[in-house]
């Protein structure tokens, strides 16, 4: 059992064993494919791209696999040039024997060239959503309460003593901070911390890796965000606000979703919001609605992704709605409108059952 500083990184059985039955998977493939959710972001790409050298260095082949036109700025990452796209897959001449899933645990969210070649292999699934698939794979690597896919990844590698480079270090701070929103989210823990402080031994430039992601936009980028304010609706009092991209406004400024990334950061800044939504339409897909979803306070946004088959954590969420555009939002405004009218009732329930009772009641 490995330890890290004072503090044991295996916290059940249940991990230990997980761990140990993957590490078998592993040590019996000749060669594995990782794959993360479409339209990766900075913790699904650098899990992926992080896990792939710490195979390769470990003397496994593996290779990642992506859309390499939908990468976005965590695209810097060294390691992205060796990334397989997934069109090609297909066409691959040597066999993969194990098939490794991280920051997803469904072939649903994943590129759907990967299912015809992944379906057929033994999985290992390294996820930390609430709404995970515990019967995808036939070894589980998951902890919700975990900031990232990057620290389950990084607790693996510190189990199996394996060996961090710069560049393994960088593209796992990349999933740290993405997903922990730079250690502000309440998904930073200590453990969240711990992981952050080692990968610092081995070089990472934090300063350049935070210019690149947060500092800077392309011009796309910033032609969306425009769109995007102009679209703007609050509503609630302010507890729910709002932002719309169409399709239509993807293919005028030729962007992908990859430059929309922060686009929910909008509604989210509005002062007093505790519902966050981002509906927009990927110019590929012709009758669905894709929905983003962060909440404050004690809304959980799973509870809205999952009336759509969606899911994701409990401060954000996603789901993808199939409905145009006008439709998929009367739907998602309506259960908003549900969640917000059945805590009211809850609410008003408990307050009524805890008034003092009247002059008299008390003696009955």
């Amino acid at each position: 059992m490995a330890i890290y500083g004072s503090h044991r990184l295996m916290r059940s059985t249940l991990e230990r064993e997980s761990y140990t039955a993957a590490a078998k998977l592993i040590g019996n493939a000749g060669r594995v494919l990782i794959s993360g959710h479409l339209s990766p972001d900075g913790d699904s790409l650098g899990s992926m791209i992080a896990l792939a050298k710490l195979l390769n260095n470990a003397g496994i082949e593996a290779c990642a696999t992506a859309d390499v036109n939908a990468l976005g700025k965590p695209g810097f990452l060294a390691g992205c040039e060796k990334i397989i796209p997934v069109r090609k897959l297909k066409h691959q001449k040597k066999k993969f024997d194990l098939f490794i899933a991280v920051d997803n645990s469904g072939f649903e969210r994943m590129p759907p060239e990967v299912k015809p070649v992944a379906e057929k292999l033994p999985r290992i699934c390294i996820d930390h959503h609430v709404t995970n698939n515990a019967e995808f794979a036939e070894v589980s690597i998951v902890d919700p309460e975990a900031s990232s896919a990057g620290e389950l990844v990084w607790r693996f590698a510190k189990w199996m003593e394996w060996k961090l480079d710069t560049e393994i270090a960088e593209a796992l701070w990349v999933a740290l901070i993405t997903d922990s929103g730079r250690f502000a989210y309440d998904s930073t823990k200590p453990g969240t911390l711990r992981a952050a402080g080692d990968l610092l031994k081995h070089g990472v430039r934090t300063a350049l890796i935070n210019d690149i992601i947060y500092g800077s936009f392309s011009r796309k980028a910033i032609e969306l965000k425009r769109i995007a304010w102009r679209s703007l609706h609050v509503w609630k009092n302010h507890k729910v606000a709002e932002v719309t991209l169409s399709r239509d406004d993807f293919r005028d400024v030729r962007g992908t979703k990859a430059d929309a990334e922060d686009v929910i950061e909008i509604p989210r800044s509005v002062a007093r919001n505790e519902i966050a939504l981002f509906f927009y339409q990927v110019p590929d897909r012709t009758k669905e609605t894709r929905c983003s979803i962060r909440t404050r306070g004690d809304w959980d946004a799973t509870e809205l992704a999952g009336r759509f088959g969606g899911g994701g954590h409990r401060k954000a969420a996603g789901c993808t709605i199939k409905a145009p555009l006008a439709s998929a939002k009367r739907q998602m405004r309506n259960a908003v409108k549900d969640l917000l009218k059945n805590a009211c009732k809850k609410t008003a329930r408990i307050e009524s059952d805890a008034r003092p009772p009247e002059a008299g009641e008390a003696s009955k």
